[in-house]
């Protein structure tokens, strides 16, 4: 069960995310805590993997937080959760090894696929033993941007593709073409083509799900 911290001190926007991370799967919210001297307090008294830090806090920036919280665990991941944009400030905060960026106000399905993706990295470091190349590149997404890299097939849109690869992320149990379809606004044909795509540049995979009654039908899932 991943433990989640929301450091916030908008009350309503900790409402929100209170809300979406009780939809999130293995996800247990820990505290909630409005400033940064309450945000190092509780990490000092209480088990924490993980912090949605907003940058704006009453007695400082959650920039600079980050490295204090360092110094009292090193092992905590954040994620900032912040309305700030300027360029210097991202290099900054992902310079210091923050594992996401929300930008404010975030919808559900994007804050849901930045936890789900948080989820599958860390699994992916607890399953294996000892750490190879082939490891690392899957890690840090070098194959996919190799696969980006190529000439698409004929009939692949790179927005068309990008937007069916957040819906897989963020349907962790599978999709058919049929809801493939209803979510990228597509038809049958389309969703079937952008999937068997993704299938055979080895993002996704395929089984057959027979169901109650009917015929067999292929549902999608994200490696």
């Amino acid at each position: 069960m991943l433990r989640i911290l929301i450091a916030e001190d908008d009350f309503r926007v900790a409402g929100i995310h209170e809300q979406f991370i009780a939809k999130v799967s293995d996800t247990t919210l820990v505290g909630k805590v409005t400033s940064c001297e309450d945000t190092v307090k509780f990490i000092q008294n209480n088990d924490v993997d993980l912090i949605l830090l907003d940058n704006y806090m009453p007695d400082g920036m959650g920039v600079d937080l980050i490295e204090k919280i360092r110094l009292h665990k090193n092992n905590i991941d954040i994620i900032l959760v912040t309305a700030a944009t300027e360029k210097e400030f991202m290099e900054k905060a992902i310079r210091m090894g923050i594992r996401g960026i929300i930008i404010k106000p975030a919808t559900f399905e994007r804050f849901q696929a930045t936890i789900l993706q948080y989820q599958e990295a860390k699994a992916s470091f607890d399953e294996v033993d000892e750490i190879d190349q082939s490891f690392i590149d899957r890690y840090f997404g070098i194959e996919s941007a190799q696969v980006e890299n190529k000439t698409y097939a004929k009939g692949i849109d790179p927005l068309t593709l990008n937007k069916v690869k957040d819906i897989l992320v963020i349907t962790p149990k599978g999709t058919s073409v049929e809801k493939m379809g209803e979510q990228m606004g597509a038809s049958r044909t389309t969703a079937r083509r952008y999937l068997e795509y993704l299938v055979s540049v080895d993002y996704c995979y395929a089984k057959l799900d027979y169901g109650i009654v009917g015929r067999p039908e292929r549902h999608y899932y994200r490696k």
